[in-house]
């Protein structure tokens, strides 16, 4: 009877405003809310994470035999890239690389062993890519690719038995050379606008009429498109004679198709930020392809952007996170040393508090991005294909390496500036702005996807009411009732958290027994609180205008992630075995990460558009800030002390670096002779160099020259240099065609 009452006097004119004044669901909306699913991102989102299950989660692991493939082919594959001679000189991967590449199935990695591929984990392909990913940006991309967002992946999820049967073993074992078409000429991020079409029709084909597509396209920055032999390519399908059925619009359609099919146009390159992987436009007219083509067959046509979605969901979250972490920690792990070895004014570079501060931060966040990969990883192969966290890995571990890389350059001045074969660093730095634009530019990520998906997918009733409100007949009132007063519940407990927690700097914040970083804790569940609490305020305010206010979502998303990443901080922290020397570490990301989340929570403050609802939201979560002034100068220095020497630390810190053959090699080698001779430079500076004997003399030459080498850059012959991205013989470019030659990489 209260029932009855209630939905009848409250809930039925909440019901007929909100299905009146809020915008339904697009379709390209809905796919992508549908696409992949929630995991840690929806504990937090609720405003009361549970930290027990976050700490009872089992951490990423490998089986013995994907730790024998990394010691094995990945180590032996390092070992033959020489980054100089591919990215200058060849522009392309040896041939005997790629042959490597393809008799050890580095192209199927994700694809399981009943097809002829390595069924690995997502944390062994994960480590994979990061391996080599610190040799060279070009073979990490290669090998990514296949494994990431492609037909591979699209095949498995989506694909009949008979496509996997015969394409799956092609693709393990590089038979077949995938590439993905997506992006077509102006229409970037949005894939709705994409030009490129495809009509039903029937054509006459060995005497016999195949109902098939006639597919018109012109796609560009297609990694791998140049060398490809199977060409996954997205369009928009439509069926103007009815040959299907009814219905013209078909909508988003993702189909295989040969590259040698008549009328495909591939093989011209562009040259992405002097970077030497395989990537160029593809292009076709009329190309007729039989229906069969369809990944999935009919029954999947128009679902293209749902299929795309759910790929990225998983692929997104290995591997540009694996390409920055690869690149945070191989900053640590050379500029640690670099500045070790390199003096100025008598003493190693590392002791000026200068460099120390770009040294703190290089080793915070090549720790923070290591904890939040392998937590990542870790709920992937626990079978979450989680979309927003993937966002959120992709778009921040990305930000994080363009941080981390020029702080190393910053450092290392002229030696990472001068191109050549001694610079084990320039080329990572220009690769910086092809992880942050590529899978999802990160400007539209960070303002439209984090938190404007996150919002309806992490909330717990949010979806359930919009579902709700587009359903018809009288159970969808009874539907949105019962759901409308669980988020009333759910508003007001967020609410009373988040006053107790904000009024008293998080002391009443839900924290396990977490020893020295309980705290942390207590701070996080304060700021989930305050978020939840937050959200709802712009959810209820601002309505489907929200979706318009790009700067305030992308700060809404901004606090999610850093909530995402120091949770994975606090995890790497305790599975590691809570060690003790690793605590400035935790603490340089943690008391950043609170800066930032206040930073994005007063500037919500300041721009929320509703009078006096900014003033209400900071009263009730953040009265006072906590945390103003980020991590101590004494926290900053640590951290840098973990990566100015050798040992366990800094191996842990900097892991998953493939020192090899090369300058990184001879990097190392100085480090080890200069820190077992620094008892005989103490000896001289002190008692004169009469104290020392022949063989002391000559230890500290050896490690001076060993310094020489590595601090000595590359000079070249003028006459040289022109061939180095260009071939050697004398070529008139066409008018449409850039002179290469003019391209230099210096």
């Amino acid at each position: 009877m209260l029932e009855t009452l209630r939905r009848n006097l409250l809930s039925k004119p909440i019901f007929q405003w909100a299905r009146g004044s809020l915008p339904s669901l697009s379709a390209t909306e809905r796919e992508a809310m549908e696409a992949g699913d929630t995991w840690w991102d929806a504990d937090l989102f609720s405003g009361a994470p549970d930290w027990e299950k976050m700490r009872d989660m089992a951490p990423a692991s490998l089986t013995q035999e994907e730790q024998a493939f990394i010691d094995g082919p990945v180590a032996q594959l390092c070992d033959m890239l020489d980054d100089w001679q591919i990215a200058a000189v060849d522009m392309d991967l040896p041939e005997t690389v790629w042959d490597f590449l393809k008799k050890n199935k580095f192209f199927g990695m994700i694809i399981p062993k009943d097809y002829g591929g390595l069924g690995f984990s997502a944390f062994a392909h994960s480590e994979v890519v990061k391996r080599i990913s610190t040799r060279s940006v070009t073979a990490a991309v290669t090998v990514m690719v296949p494994n990431s967002l492609g037909p591979g992946e699209l095949l498995l999820q989506f694909g009949r038995d008979d496509q996997k049967d015969h394409y799956l073993p092609r693709l393990a074992d590089g038979r077949e050379i995938p590439c993905f078409a997506l992006t077509s000429d102006e229409a970037g991020s949005d894939a709705s606008a994409m030009v490129d079409h495809g009509v039903v029709c029937k054509q006459t084909i060995d005497g016999e009429e195949v109902l098939g597509m006639s597919i018109t396209f012109s796609k560009r920055y297609i990694t791998l498109a140049p060398v490809a032999t199977v060409l996954g390519l997205a369009f928009k399908l439509t069926d103007p004679d009815h040959l299907l059925s009814d219905e013209e619009d078909r909508g988003i359609t993702v189909a295989l198709v040969p590259t040698d099919t008549p009328g495909v146009e591939h093989g011209r390159r562009h040259l992405p930020s002097m970077q030497a992987f395989q990537n160029g436009p593809v292009s076709g007219k009329d190309v007729f392809v039989p229906l069969d083509a369809i990944i999935g067959g009919q029954e999947q046509i128009g679902q293209g952007w749902k299929m795309l979605m759910a790929a990225l969901a998983a692929g997104r979250g290995i591997s540009l996170p694996s390409l920055a972490t690869a690149a945070a920690c191989a900053a640590a792990r050379t500029t640690g040393a670099y500045a070790r070895v390199r003096e100025q004014f008598g003493i190693p570079i590392g002791k000026f508090e200068g460099v120390k501060e770009r040294l703190g931060r290089i080793a915070g966040i090549a720790y923070e991005l290591e904890a939040a990969r392998r937590f990542t990883c870790a709920g992937l192969d626990q079978g979450h294909h989680p979309s927003i966290v993937s966002a959120i890995m992709k778009a921040h571990a990305t930000y994080r390496m363009r941080q981390a890389v020029d702080d190393t350059m910053d450092v290392h001045g002229g030696k990472t500036i001068i191109d050549g074969p001694k610079n084990y660093f320039g080329n990572v730095y220009r690769s910086v702005p092809v992880g942050i634009t590529v899978e999802g530019a990160n400007i539209v990520t960070r303002s439209l996807i984090i938190f404007g998906q996150g919002a309806m997918r992490d909330h717990p009733y949010l979806l359930k009411e919009v579902v709700a409100l587009e359903e018809q007949g009288k159970d969808a009132l009874v539907a949105f009732d019962e759901v409308l007063w669980k988020h009333a519940g759910h508003i007001i407990k967020n609410l009373a958290s988040s006053f107790a927690s904000g009024w008293t700097g998080g002391a009443t914040g839900d924290a396990p027994d977490a020893g020295k970083v309980k705290g942390y804790y207590k701070q996080l569940s304060r700021y989930a609180s305050a978020l939840a609490t937050c959200a709802e305020v712009a959810l209820i305010s601002l309505g489907g205008t929200l979706k318009r206010k790009e700067a305030i979502s992308a700060r809404y998303g901004d606090i999610l992630a850093e909530l995402y990443l120091l949770s994975a901080v606090l995890k790497r922290w305790e599975d590691d075995g809570r060690l003790e020397e690793d605590l400035p570490l935790v603490e340089w990301a943690c008391e950043t990460g609170f800066q930032r989340i206040e930073d994005r929570f007063d500037a919500i403050f300041v721009n929320f558009p509703v009078p006096m609802l900014d003033k209400v939201m900071r009263a009730v979560t953040l009265p006072f800030r906590s945390h103003p002034r980020g991590p101590s100068d004494d926290v900053i220095f640590a951290c840098a002390d973990t990566i100015l020497s050798s040992g366990a630390q800094r191996d842990r810190i900097a892991c998953g670096v493939h020192v090899g053959p090369g300058p990184v090699a001879d990097l190392e080698h100085a480090l080890d002779l200069v820190e077992r001779t620094q008892r005989l430079r103490d000896k001289r500076k002190h008692q004169g160099e009469d104290a020392l004997n022949d063989a002391e003399r000559e230890a500290l030459q050896e490690a001076a020259e060993a310094v020489a080498t590595v601090v000595a850059v590359d000079d070249f012959d003028s006459n040289d240099l022109r061939g180095l991205v260009a071939p050697q013989e004398e070529q008139v470019p066409s008018p449409d065609q850039p002179d290469l030659k003019l391209v230099q990489s210096i």
